[in-house]
């Protein structure tokens, strides 16, 4: 796999359990509970999706992860509406914050995706470098093919000559 490959799916892992992270704890805070049932299905599906979507994107600076994670975040919101999983708690926090603690969480959460895809990117280079520094060819094994011969050896040759096949004589067998 390659390097840009490599921070391409961890670039899109991130953002979509970011997306996920911010939609549950947000919806946590100014309700009273966590989701579950199909709102954590429907934010699942969401996920993977933002997710998948980053992924396939050839490089993503903070601009372009700032946008998904938003849409992500406004997706988030309207399908955890639909599954019924509202606002209306005593504690909940006025609309303002709720707003800019989502815009501070997506805007903090973009620029670490960003740094952490160009230090993937800069680690992986750096340990291709090395490791084509270090690696040896590794020799390969030697056959040493040992022709047959069609004859038997001349030792085989020799042993055969030094056994007598003459038996006793036939007088002393009796």
């Amino acid at each position: 796999m390659s390097a840009s490959c490599f921070a391409a799916r961890l670039r899109g892992a991130a953002t979509g359990l970011l997306t996920a992270t911010l939609a549950v704890a947000a919806h946590s805070v100014g309700s009273t509970g966590i989701p579950s049932g199909s709102g954590v299905a429907l934010l699942a599906v969401l996920a993977a999706t933002i997710g998948a979507l980053t992924t396939t994107l050839p490089r993503a600076d903070a601009k372009i992860l700032v946008t998904l994670l938003a849409a992500g975040q406004l997706a988030g919101h309207v399908l955890l509406g639909v599954a019924g999983h509202d606002h209306s708690g005593a504690a909940a926090p006025p609309a303002a914050v709720m707003l800019v603690a989502h815009v501070a969480a997506v805007l903090a959460g973009a620029l670490l995706i960003a740094a952490g895809e160009r230090l993937c990117r800069a680690v992986s280079r750096a340990v291709r470098a090395v490791v084509r520094i270090v690696s040896v060819p590794v020799p390969t094994t030697v056959r040493v093919v040992v022709p047959r011969a069609e004859q038997p050896l001349r030792s085989a040759l020799l042993l055969a000559a030094s056994v007598s096949h003459r038996g006793p004589p036939v007088g002393l067998a009796r």
